[in-house]
């Protein structure tokens, strides 16, 4: 077996596990339950329902439950109408209007936090480690030089053709002097700025839906997760990259040091992370397009601009 794919078996295996062992805990969680209400020492003589082959709520004194938490938050789901599917979701938002999934998002937000704490970041920790700053910056460097054609593309559809121009040229200068390894063009006052698919619908006004955390790849919208397989067939990686080997492989190197870049600034996170993360990449992705617009956004909750935003995303 290649490489690459075991470590892309050993992800989702650790995925699968974690889900597993959670669905087992929970099941004994519910089984124990049930022995403690049917035990001759209990006298609390409250009624106990039970359905042996289903995971339905026990009911217990003054009709609490317990309650398998997953089919739980599926069924949180059945009251969602289309119309909460159209929202444009924005940090300012009450919680139901902007994650009306938010039931099953914390559910696959617990699945990515445990590949990240049993994979991710322990790799993400020996990369930083191991791996001279330079060399990081430097790969850093070309791969995002290889996104700047994409972003000249999405620039020109939003109508910037001097942005896209200068996209171009940025592309063009860097390839031609250091490979991208280096950021000359930087000097010469062509700084980057990073574009996606998902932008430029939200700049052309097309509502993001419904914050929607994606298994593995982490925050998104209905809107940026249908850019997002555009954007994965835009990049040229996807063309340069003949062997899959090679493209995954820089596909996986692009995460871990995107992992690497939020070491430290991990611990900002306080309280509840989910939250936090939702608001965050929300009110983020409003200052994107707001300021490609002109439009003044308040930038104060941002940590650093400059971290990839693939750092939460898709690698590009």
């Amino acid at each position: 077996m290649r490489r690459i794919n075991l470590l892309w078996a050993s992800m989702f295996i650790a995925g699968l596990s974690a889900h597993v062992s959670a669905q087992t805990s929970d099941k004994a969680y519910i089984e124990n339950s049930s022995i403690e209400n049917n035990s001759p020492s209990n006298n609390l003589g409250t009624k106990t329902e039970q359905n042996a082959t289903s995971s339905e709520a026990l009911t217990i004194d003054d009709d609490k439950s317990v309650r398998h938490p997953r089919l739980e938050a599926l069924k949180e789901l059945k009251g969602i109408k289309i119309d909460d599917l159209k929202v444009n979701a924005t940090a300012a938002q009450e919680d139901h209007v902007k994650d009306p999934l938010q039931p099953l998002n914390r559910q696959i937000y617990d699945l990515n936090d445990y590949i990240d704490q049993k994979f991710a970041r322990p790799v993400a920790l020996q990369y930083k480690a191991k791996v001279p700053s330079d060399v990081r910056g430097s790969y850093r460097g070309f791969r995002k030089n290889m996104g700047e054609p994409w972003n000249a593309i999405n620039q020109a559809a939003q109508g910037r053709f001097v942005r896209a121009v200068k996209s171009l040229g940025r592309f063009t200068l860097n390839t031609v002097t250091t490979l991208g390894l280096a950021d000359p063009a930087s000097r010469l006052g062509l700084e980057t700025e990073e574009e996606s698919l998902g932008t430029t619908l939200g700049y052309y006004g097309v509502p993001s839906g419904p914050y929607l955390m994606l298994p593995v790849l982490g925050p998104s919208t209905f809107r940026d997760g249908f850019g997002r397989i555009v954007d994965s067939q835009g990049r040229l990686q996807k063309y340069v990259f003949q062997k899959d080997r090679v493209y995954y492989g820089d596909y996986l190197a692009g995460g871990i040091d995107s992992r690497a870049q939020l070491l430290d600034v991990e611990d900002v996170l306080q309280g509840d992370k989910y939250a936090a993360l939702r608001d965050i990449y929300l009110q983020r992705k409003a200052f994107e397009i707001a300021e490609k617009k002109g439009v003044q956004q308040d930038s104060d909750l941002f940590i650093n601009d400059d971290l990839d935003e693939t750092a939460t995303a898709d690698p590009q």
